[in-house]
């Protein structure tokens, strides 16, 4: 059995579920993980039963629930290098300092040493025990530089857990296990065959996907400024598409965004509008796909109504009994489950 189930889409955060055979996979966590997991029993999915998580891209309401979530459930987490390197560059974003805080900050480094060095010489240590001191610390470190060079900070914890513990409480960017794919080349998760696909949005290496299992297609598309010849062909023979529908240019153009705002999410590599979604339906698209997801709607400068009814227009002559049924994610609650 395949499921598509969509748990939140907007500006506030997005995730999905795509399951298909013994694999489930979550799509984005941008909702925090006891949020996610809330949302996934709710709709009848068990979060223990994840077999990874994969990112599209590194902007917060796509990546915010994600340190949490993959590490309480052990699980590992599928980015680009781009958006594996951009969303560490956000987790341990560079400290700028001015040159009078660094002088102070280096003149209590020496006030430090200096009382360590005056404490030391009060109480001198015996040979015996300053030489089984070194050798405790060099055997702390040969064992946890081992483990952690071979990539298991589970053994780094299992040989020294005081100290490992600390090592990973001070690296926000540790997940259980990161794997690494590239856009334009399909790899599988389990029994989920995945093709990621370049996108144009303003991150580092933003991402599209087509999932297949058992025979279904289906195609995820948001956050991107227009839809290029390349994300218009992994858009054809789909059996699911989600695309998104941002905002309607009207109510952007008139709301309460600042104009510098407004031209991103404009720009070529900003969202997509209504009307830019409905030009694709009525012109490019095939037509092929049961269901049609609308996502990704602004709160502030979209209503439901009318993504609604511009994509419905561009449909028009195209809906029958098994195509093209029209569904739009929402940001609060999940999209009912979708089974094939």
């Amino acid at each position: 059995m395949v499921r598509f189930t969509v748990l939140a889409s907007g500006s506030k955060g997005n995730s999905t579920v795509v399951s298909g055979g013994r694999t489930r996979i979550l799509v984005d966590a941008g909702l925090s993980c006891r949020e996610l997991f809330k949302r996934m029993r709710l709709a009848g999915e068990e979060p223990e039963t994840l077999d990874a998580i994969i990112i599209t891209h590194e902007h917060q309401d796509h990546i915010n629930g994600l340190s949490v979530t993959a590490r309480k459930l052990g699980i590992p987490v599928y980015f680009t290098d781009g958006t594996h390197r951009a969303w560490m560059r956000w987790l341990t974003p560079r400290r700028q300092m001015t040159y009078a805080q660094w002088l102070e900050r280096c003149r209590k480094q020496a006030a430090e040493r200096q009382a360590e060095a005056d404490a030391a010489l009060a109480e001198p240590e015996s040979e015996a025990d300053e030489s089984d001191l070194v050798a405790d610390c060099e055997l702390t470190a040969s064992a946890l530089n081992q483990a952690v060079g071979a990539g298991s900070r589970a053994e780094a914890s299992a040989v020294e857990p005081a100290a490992a513990g600390a090592a990973l409480q001070k690296d926000p960017t540790w997940l259980p296990a990161v794997e690494y794919f590239q856009a334009g080349q399909p790899f599988e998760i389990g029994d989920i065959a995945i093709s990621p696909f370049t996108i144009p949005h303003d991150a580092a290496d933003p991402v599209g996907f087509v999932f297949k299992a058992e025979g279904v297609r289906m195609a995820f598309a948001t956050d991107l400024g227009y839809i290029p010849p390349n994300v218009k062909a992994q858009l054809k023979g789909v059996d699911l598409l989600l695309l998104e529908s941002n905002h309607d240019l009207e109510m952007l153009r008139d709301g309460p965004y600042p104009w510098s705002v407004k031209q991103r999410v404009l720009s070529r590599v900003g969202h997509l509008s209504n009307e830019a979604a409905a030009a694709f339906l009525e012109n490019e698209y095939d037509g092929q796909a049961a269901y049609v997801i609308l996502a990704h709607l602004s709160e502030s400068n979209n209503l439901p109504e009318l993504a609604r009814v511009t994509a419905e227009r561009a449909l028009n002559g195209r809906a029958s009994l098994l195509a093209n049924r029209l569904l739009l994610a929402a940001q609060h609650e999940a999209l009912s489950s979708i089974y094939f």
